[in-house]
């Protein structure tokens, strides 16, 4: 460190003697620059700007896809199967859950899955609903119909670590975890019901069977406390009318199937399409559906009976040709879950008896 006057003005240099190539900072100093300089302890205004928390909108969960931002952002990942907003139900302190909103974004969120074809959207009730208030909210308020959907009451409890208490959650993202597991451990095939919900300690409602009896056929599914048991998930059923489409496993398992096959027969691009290509496709696709009806996922003795992949002249006429199209038709037989187990009990007097 070196102090010079150079031209009038009071200099430092710092020298680096160590670097290959030294380096020089120069410090110009003011006259009187010491007495300018402020004292080391003093006391200086700081202005900071505040801003105030505001409740979302429906526009921020929608987002935009450019920004990548929002649900609509999520249309740019192909690896997504569900789609989670739990965050939906919070609420500024002193606010109430703004309803139109949570159908509004609801809405969004189910119209977002139908357009991509390969997620499903898990949606909650709003908050300290009785049972017959669901049944309302669910049939004349949401009035959701779709298979690419699913809803689930009531809201859980958890521990706040923070703060050491017990807190009601909603459960869309313990059963999204509860999914995840079932895919890895069973299958997409496998109704995910009848699993405990981990991580969860209480329920905001019990309950009951006759309750359960009243909202499952409407597509409502129960989340219950069983003596020895757990808290399980208590129900299987998308949110739509059709029956075909009734369980979230046969949704999943087509969800599936489609995108398996879509990934699996990319190399057909840009092949010559004739019969030679369409015996091909056949082939690999039929040998991918065995492996699903091996693995359980589809009904059926023998193959025949569980699926059948049709690619031929009829599917891919010339006109359809001309335009660079392949058309693959395939039909499943899914295995559905047992969601009702029946005895027929009866008294036996015994051999001789009328």
């Amino acid at each position: 460190l070196q102090t010079a006057v150079l031209e009038g003005k009071k200099q430092t240099v710092l020298a680096y003697k160590n670097n290959k190539l030294p380096k020089f900072v120069v410090l110009e100093l003011q006259e009187n620059a010491i007495d300018k300089a402020m004292p080391r302890e003093q006391e200086q205004p700081l202005m900071i700007e505040k801003k105030l928390l505001e409740a979302p909108t429906a526009s921020d969960f929608r987002g935009d896809v450019s920004e990548r931002k929002g649900v609509e952002g999520l249309e740019v990942l192909d690896d997504v199967t569900m789609l989670v907003v739990p965050d939906l139900m919070t609420t500024m302190p002193g606010e109430k859950l703004n309803i139109d909103m949570v159908k509004s974004v609801q809405s969004m969120m189910i119209s977002h899955c139908e357009r991509m074809g390969d997620r499903v959207a898990i949606l909650d009730a709003p908050p300290d609903l009785t049972p017959q208030e669901v049944k309302k909210w669910r049939m004349d308020i949401a009035g959701f119909d779709s298979s690419y959907a699913a809803m689930y009451y009531p809201w859980v409890k958890v521990m706040d670590p923070s703060a050491e208490q017990m807190v009601n959650m909603p459960s869309s993202g313990h059963v999204a975890g509860l999914w995840a597991r079932n895919d890895n451990t069973r299958g997409v095939h496998k109704a995910p019901a009848n699993e405990v919900l981990q991580g969860v300690i209480g329920l905001a409602y019990q309950v009951t069977k006759g309750e359960q009896d009243t909202l499952n056929p409407i597509g409502v599914n129960c989340v219950r406390s069983f003596p020895g048991r757990g808290i399980r998930v208590w129900g299987a059923r998308t949110l739509s009318s059709d029956p075909a489409w009734r369980y979230i496993n046969v949704r999943r398992l087509f969800n599936y199937v489609e995108k398996s096959i879509e990934n699996g027969t990319q190399w057909v691009v840009f092949e010559p399409n004739n019969r030679k290509l369409w015996a091909r496709v056949n082939r690999d696709v039929s040998s991918f559906l065995r492996m699903v009806w091996r693995d359980g996922a589809l009904f059926g003795s023998a193959p025949s009976e569980a699926f059948y992949v049709k690619c031929d002249d009829e599917l891919n006429p010339p006109e359809s040709r001309d335009l660079g199209r392949l058309v693959i038709e395939i039909g499943l037989a899914p295995v559905k879950p047992a969601e009702f187990v029946i005895f027929r009990i009866s008294q036996w007097a015994g051999p001789g008896s009328e």
